[in-house]
Protein backbone atom coordinates (compact mmCIF):
# COMPACT_ATOMS: atom_id res chain seq x y z
CA UNK A 1 0.00 0.00 0.00
CA UNK A 2 1.06 3.78 -0.66
CA UNK A 3 1.38 6.01 1.70
CA UNK A 4 -0.48 8.84 1.53
CA UNK A 5 1.54 11.80 1.34
CA UNK A 6 -1.09 14.41 0.27
CA UNK A 7 -2.33 13.35 3.95
CA UNK A 8 -5.84 13.17 3.51
CA UNK A 9 -6.84 12.61 6.90
CA UNK A 10 -5.61 16.01 8.39
CA UNK A 11 -7.53 17.44 5.16
CA UNK A 12 -10.57 15.63 6.00
CA UNK A 13 -10.23 16.91 9.80
CA UNK A 14 -9.19 20.42 8.42
CA UNK A 15 -12.75 20.34 6.59
CA UNK A 16 -14.94 19.44 9.27
CA UNK A 17 -13.63 21.15 11.60
CA UNK A 18 -14.58 23.94 9.06
CA UNK A 19 -18.27 23.33 9.51
CA UNK A 20 -17.97 23.80 13.31
CA UNK A 21 -16.36 27.43 12.38
CA UNK A 22 -19.42 28.22 9.67
CA UNK A 23 -22.13 26.88 12.43
CA UNK A 24 -20.89 29.36 15.15
CA UNK A 25 -20.17 31.97 12.35
CA UNK A 26 -24.18 31.61 11.77
CA UNK A 27 -24.42 31.73 15.70
CA UNK A 28 -22.89 35.04 15.74
CA UNK A 29 -24.83 36.69 13.19
CA UNK A 30 -28.61 35.07 14.08
CA UNK A 31 -28.40 33.19 17.46
CA UNK A 32 -29.23 29.62 18.09
CA UNK A 33 -31.80 28.70 15.61
CA UNK A 34 -34.76 26.44 17.12
CA UNK A 35 -33.28 23.81 19.41
CA UNK A 36 -30.29 24.18 18.55
CA UNK A 37 -27.27 23.98 21.32
CA UNK A 38 -24.02 22.92 21.42
CA UNK A 39 -21.30 19.95 23.30
CA UNK A 40 -18.18 21.25 22.50
CA UNK A 41 -15.17 19.51 24.05
CA UNK A 42 -11.29 20.53 23.95
CA UNK A 43 -7.72 19.74 24.87
CA UNK A 44 -7.54 22.52 27.65
CA UNK A 45 -3.46 21.83 27.21
CA UNK A 46 -3.45 22.01 23.30
CA UNK A 47 -1.39 25.44 21.85
CA UNK A 48 -3.49 28.84 21.34
CA UNK A 49 -6.41 27.39 24.48
CA UNK A 50 -7.06 30.66 26.61
CA UNK A 51 -8.35 29.70 29.90
CA UNK A 52 -8.40 30.60 33.46
CA UNK A 53 -5.75 28.97 35.89
CA UNK A 54 -8.59 28.30 37.82
CA UNK A 55 -10.40 26.07 35.11
CA UNK A 56 -7.11 25.11 33.35
CA UNK A 57 -6.59 23.26 36.97
CA UNK A 58 -9.87 21.97 37.37
CA UNK A 59 -9.42 20.29 33.53
CA UNK A 60 -6.11 19.59 33.51
CA UNK A 61 -6.60 17.45 29.88
CA UNK A 62 -10.54 17.93 28.75
CA UNK A 63 -13.19 20.21 29.19
CA UNK A 64 -16.86 20.45 27.65
CA UNK A 65 -18.47 23.54 27.18
CA UNK A 66 -22.34 23.83 26.83
CA UNK A 67 -23.58 26.81 24.70
CA UNK A 68 -27.46 27.18 24.85
CA UNK A 69 -28.60 29.57 27.25
CA UNK A 70 -26.20 31.62 29.06
CA UNK A 71 -23.04 32.73 26.89
CA UNK A 72 -21.88 36.41 25.36
CA UNK A 73 -19.44 37.95 23.47
CA UNK A 74 -19.05 35.45 20.96
CA UNK A 75 -16.56 35.91 17.98
CA UNK A 76 -15.27 33.84 15.32
CA UNK A 77 -12.18 33.51 13.28
CA UNK A 78 -10.57 31.47 10.99
CA UNK A 79 -8.37 29.78 13.90
CA UNK A 80 -10.69 29.98 16.97
CA UNK A 81 -13.59 31.06 18.74
CA UNK A 82 -13.93 33.10 22.02
CA UNK A 83 -16.89 33.39 24.25
CA UNK A 84 -17.88 34.65 27.32
CA UNK A 85 -19.34 31.89 30.14
CA UNK A 86 -20.37 31.60 33.25
CA UNK A 87 -18.72 28.91 35.41
CA UNK A 88 -19.66 28.71 39.40
CA UNK A 89 -21.06 32.19 38.70
CA UNK A 90 -18.12 33.74 38.06
CA UNK A 91 -17.52 34.75 34.46
CA UNK A 92 -14.74 33.96 32.13
CA UNK A 93 -13.50 34.58 28.52
CA UNK A 94 -12.26 31.29 27.06
CA UNK A 95 -10.15 31.30 23.57
CA UNK A 96 -10.53 27.88 21.94
CA UNK A 97 -8.54 27.22 18.18
CA UNK A 98 -10.39 25.17 16.30
CA UNK A 99 -7.27 22.74 16.48
CA UNK A 100 -8.03 22.22 19.80
CA UNK A 101 -11.82 20.66 19.83
CA UNK A 102 -11.94 16.91 20.11
CA UNK A 103 -15.81 16.69 19.50
CA UNK A 104 -18.62 18.63 18.51
CA UNK A 105 -22.34 17.59 19.78
CA UNK A 106 -25.63 18.85 19.16
CA UNK A 107 -28.07 17.30 20.47
CA UNK A 108 -31.31 18.88 18.45
CA UNK A 109 -30.39 17.08 15.69
CA UNK A 110 -28.59 14.11 16.41
CA UNK A 111 -24.95 15.56 15.00
CA UNK A 112 -21.70 14.75 16.29
CA UNK A 113 -18.08 15.29 14.65
CA UNK A 114 -14.82 13.56 16.97
CA UNK A 115 -11.82 14.50 15.90
CA UNK A 116 -8.02 12.80 16.17
CA UNK A 117 -5.90 15.17 18.29
CA UNK A 118 -2.94 12.89 17.98
CA UNK A 119 -1.00 15.64 15.98
CA UNK A 120 -2.22 18.62 18.85
CA UNK A 121 -0.88 15.93 21.77
CA UNK A 122 2.65 15.45 19.74
CA UNK A 123 3.18 19.19 19.82
CA UNK A 124 2.28 19.10 23.48
CA UNK A 125 5.00 16.91 24.62
CA UNK A 126 7.65 17.98 26.78
CA UNK A 127 11.41 18.01 26.29
CA UNK A 128 12.17 15.21 28.39
CA UNK A 129 9.97 12.72 26.50
CA UNK A 130 6.43 12.77 28.53
CA UNK A 131 3.63 14.01 27.17
CA UNK A 132 0.26 15.13 27.63
CA UNK A 133 -1.92 12.66 29.32
CA UNK A 134 -3.38 10.82 26.65
CA UNK A 135 -6.89 11.37 25.69
CA UNK A 136 -7.77 8.09 25.34
CA UNK A 137 -7.48 7.60 28.39
CA UNK A 138 -10.78 10.00 28.53
CA UNK A 139 -14.16 9.70 28.60
CA UNK A 140 -15.34 9.96 25.12
CA UNK A 141 -18.22 12.79 26.64
CA UNK A 142 -17.07 13.79 29.76
CA UNK A 143 -19.64 15.64 31.33
CA UNK A 144 -20.57 19.25 30.74
CA UNK A 145 -19.09 21.90 32.59
CA UNK A 146 -21.05 24.70 31.73
CA UNK A 147 -24.69 25.33 30.30
CA UNK A 148 -24.83 29.14 28.66
CA UNK A 149 -27.92 30.86 27.01
CA UNK A 150 -28.09 33.94 24.54
CA UNK A 151 -30.85 35.19 26.17
CA UNK A 152 -29.93 36.06 29.64
CA UNK A 153 -26.97 37.63 31.85
CA UNK A 154 -24.70 34.50 33.67
CA UNK A 155 -26.58 32.68 35.78
CA UNK A 156 -26.86 33.77 40.07
CA UNK A 157 -27.38 30.18 41.19
CA UNK A 158 -24.57 27.83 40.88
CA UNK A 159 -26.50 24.66 40.08
CA UNK A 160 -28.87 26.01 37.53
CA UNK A 161 -25.87 25.79 34.80
CA UNK A 162 -24.72 22.36 36.03
CA UNK A 163 -27.67 20.60 36.71
CA UNK A 164 -28.99 21.75 33.13
CA UNK A 165 -26.32 20.14 31.05
CA UNK A 166 -26.14 17.15 33.60
CA UNK A 167 -30.11 16.62 32.54
CA UNK A 168 -28.53 17.42 28.70
CA UNK A 169 -26.06 14.82 29.08
CA UNK A 170 -27.90 11.78 30.22
CA UNK A 171 -31.21 12.48 27.91
CA UNK A 172 -28.77 12.56 24.51
CA UNK A 173 -29.90 9.55 22.51
CA UNK A 174 -26.52 7.85 21.23
CA UNK A 175 -25.19 10.19 18.11
CA UNK A 176 -23.99 9.08 14.89
CA UNK A 177 -20.45 10.01 13.90
CA UNK A 178 -20.55 11.29 10.27
CA UNK A 179 -18.44 8.81 8.15
CA UNK A 180 -16.33 10.06 5.34
CA UNK A 181 -17.31 7.02 3.64
CA UNK A 182 -20.69 8.51 3.51
CA UNK A 183 -19.75 11.19 1.46
CA UNK A 184 -17.72 9.83 -1.06
CA UNK A 185 -19.12 8.74 -4.48
CA UNK A 186 -20.26 5.46 -5.09
CA UNK A 187 -19.12 3.74 -8.34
Amino acid sequence: MSQDLIRYDILAQDALRGVIRKVLHEVVKTGLPGEHHFFVTFLTSAPGVRISSRLREKYPELMTIVIQHQYWDLSVNDTAFEIGLSFSDIPERLLIPFNAIRGFYDPAVNFELEFDVREVEAANEQPDGASVASIADAPARPAPVASVDADEPPSTDEDDADDGADEAAEEKPSADVVSLDAFRKKP
